[in-house]
């Protein structure tokens, strides 16, 4: 794809808009109902010395110890950050998709690629809003693991100048390199996503049913989280921030960094140290993934029907 081929106004057009708008919106209404289990998630990737237990275990044992509430702790950051990366990654893929392809069918290593690139510049814009939601979702948490040092950061702006003036302007893009390397996680989601509903179409232009868009958005996003989990757990333990290991900033520093908390996590845990809260991450993952595919499908298509907009090439 050179510069050449571009086409500006397929970039910035209101499809693409469209698009953006109804995944934020489904994905934050989709997060706020699964919540919970991702908190039992984040927990158990950076206490280690919390033992893996069923998710609803874990929320027990957090509401039990830290109030009813605790579960949503963090819901306002971590939403602000999902509606912000998911507007930006949804606005990429289909506007890239919209200049690439020009009307022509997309095929499915056409739309891991789009993925890739959109999930790239996904990464480098929104990864300071994901450190600090992590930061904030995790404190005040009690963890097993007493060299955890507490924070006290009272807001988002708060966090942010706390982690400057701390630790850095570069700490903001503490994990940069796994998510990096986790854009996989969402390209391998949309070809999926885009593959099968490209199948259930079979070149017929209808909308996709509820349960339809509920099921391969399922599918996609247990696939996409299997597969790359591991790397989703260093990219936790970097944000947090309190890993012990200064991983550098140079690529080379980087790699080496994650390759040494992957192999600690083995020697420590076994190589299923690796998957720990993956029962969690799939279960609110796929829910989550799932529910969102169907509003974004559903929001998306109102939008260009109300506003008498044919739904472009781009989205079948």
């Amino acid at each position: 794809m050179s510069s050449g081929d571009f086409r500006f106004a397929e970039v910035f057009s209101y499809e693409s808009l469209v698009h953006a708008m109804a995944g934020a919106v489904g994905s934050v209404t989709a997060m706020t109902v699964f919540f919970p289990l991702d908190t039992a998630r984040l927990r158990l990737q950076v206490d280690e010395k919390r033992k893996a237990r069923s998710t609803p275990t874990i929320l027990s044992e957090i509401v039990k110890e830290e109030g009813l509430l605790a579960p949503y702790r963090g819901w306002f950051p971590v939403i602000c950050s999902l509606c912000c990366s998911n507007f930006v990654y949804f606005y990429c893929f289909h506007s890239l998709k919209a200049s690439w392809l020009r009307g022509l069918k997309s095929t499915p290593s056409k739309d891991l690629l789009i993925g890739i690139t959109s999930g790239v510049v996904n990464v480098l814009v929104t990864t300071p809003l994901w450190v600090v939601n992590t930061r904030l979702k995790l404190q005040g948490a009690k963890f097993r693991n007493a060299d955890i040092r507490p924070t006290n950061y009272s807001g988002i702006m708060d966090a942010f100048v706390q982690i400057v003036e701390d630790e850095g302007i570069g700490a903001l893009w503490n994990g940069t390199f796994p998510s990096l390397l986790l854009v996989l996680n969402p390209a391998v989601q949309f070809m999926i996503y885009e593959g099968l509903k490209r199948q259930l179409k079979k070149g017929v232009h209808r909308e996709l049913l509820s349960l339809e868009a509920f099921m391969i958005g399922a599918v996609a996003k247990a696939v996409a989280t299997t597969v790359t989990y591991p790397l989703q757990t260093v990219q936790s333990i970097l944000r947090f921030g309190q890993h012990g290991e200064h991983t550098g900033r140079s690529l080379l520093n980087s790699l080496r960094g994650v390759m040494h908390l992957l192999i600690n996590r083995v020697r420590r845990h076994g190589w299923q140290g690796l998957f720990k809260g993956l029962e969690a991450k799939l279960l609110q993952t796929v829910l989550t993934a799932a529910l969102m595919f169907l509003l974004y499908e559903k929001i998306a298509s109102s939008t260009f029907r109300v506003m008498g907009v044919k739904r472009p090439v781009s989205s079948r």
